[in-house]
């Protein structure tokens, strides 16, 4: 059996071989949380697509405890995870590339806003365009996307491009001179040995939820698709190198603030 202890402790060592790839993750994190609570509720209701464990989703209810968070999912160790480490947080799952994923959400009215972190550009080209044009029959006018991933500038710009891996890589190899944390592979290898987690494992290679490259790693691609699904402004709120945090704004006006009922895990 999975206990919160043995979770959390999971997913402690998935946020270090993340930060392998990633050594200013906690920056990111700390400017996507900055930008939600700008955005000016005190108790928004948040959609985290592909939260993996829930690493995001912990941190945003750590500084907006008046928030309510879906977080979702196609993966279900992940999900299993998540759902044993934090119980205050609603994990559904759903493979975002399914038309209708938005019917299963049980959203109280429209989102506030949407989040993500390292996983949209596991989504194909298509598959991004009609996912993000149903993300937007859920959120709020003025409702926001916010989407920290590795996006690469166009094959137009190439000296930009190659400057931008240059500028990570550089700063990869000095977080981690004194050694690199495991890999994904090596943590997967690892779940799959721990007796724990054999249920998790076998339903997570029926569900296909393995992944085999990036599909949309091109900044291009996701802004494109953004504005075909009718958002309107699209721009980079933070970056480091092709590491970058891009925001997209849901057209028209605010409205009123609304009460909602709480959303039970």
């Amino acid at each position: 059996m999975l206990t919160r202890d043995a979770a959390l402790e999971w997913i402690e060592r998935w946020d270090r071989q993340q930060e392998g790839y990633l050594p200013d993750r906690e920056e990111r994190f700390t400017a996507l949380i900055d930008a939600v609570e700008a955005a000016g509720r005190p108790d928004p209701l948040v959609i985290d697509l592909g939260c993996g464990p829930g690493s995001l989703s912990a941190r945003l209810l750590e500084r907006l405890p008046g928030a309510t968070v879906v977080a979702v999912d196609a993966d279900p160790l992940l999900l299993g995870l998540g759902r044993a480490a934090y119980p205050h947080i609603r994990f559904v799952s759903l493979d975002l590339r399914v038309p209708g994923w938005t019917g299963s959400l049980d959203l109280d009215g429209p989102a506030d806003v949407a989040v993500s972190t390292t996983a949209l550009h596991w989504v194909s080209g298509p598959e991004l365009q009609k996912m993000y044009a149903e993300l937007a029959t859920v959120l709020r006018p003025g409702g926001l996307l916010l989407n920290g991933d590795h996006l690469e500038t166009d094959d137009t710009t190439p000296a930009i491009a190659r400057l931008e891996r240059a500028v990570h890589d550089r700063e990869t190899e000095r977080a981690f001179a004194g050694g690199r944390p495991e890999d994904w592979r090596q943590w997967w290898d690892a779940v799959a040995a721990d007796p724990a987690f054999t249920e998790l494992h076998a339903a997570r290679t029926t569900a296909g939820a393995d992944h085999h490259g990036s599909e949309s790693p091109r900044l291009s691609v996701h802004v494109d698709a953004l504005r075909d699904s009718g958002f309107t402004e699209i721009g980079t709120l933070w970056q480091r190198g092709h590491n970058r945090l891009l925001c997209a704004v849901h057209p028209g006006p605010n409205r009123p603030a609304v009460r909602r009922r709480h959303l039970a895990p």
